[in-house]
């Protein structure tokens, strides 16, 4: 089977079409939290730069984002910590 992190790339670039999509693994620093299972792939830092998120707030940015990944948070994927831009947003605040 695919990674996890090859799989949301995939599917965030389909449903985000010329979007700039960075992924990091950061289940390692959850080992022995909430979520976290032996093997890793649960948690995600990713950052998306995409005209679709021009004139969307941040909520709405995630919740396109979430809608896109329901399925691998049915499958372990347990938290991610998103940075969702539009093109030419600075991306400074969190």
């Amino acid at each position: 089977m695919m990674p996890r992190a090859d799989r949301i790339r995939d599917l965030l670039a389909t449903a985000f079409a010329s979007a700039e999509i960075t992924i990091q693994d950061d289940s390692h620093r959850h080992a022995g939290h909430a979520g976290a299972a032996p093997g890793g792939q649960t948690h995600y830092t990713v950052r998306v730069v995409s005209p679709a998120f021009q004139g969307l707030s941040r909520v709405a940015r995630a919740r396109a984002v979430h809608e896109v990944l329901e399925g691998e948070f049915g499958s372990g994927l347990h938290a991610l910590s998103l940075r969702l831009l539009a093109p030419g947003e600075t991306g400074t605040g969190r």
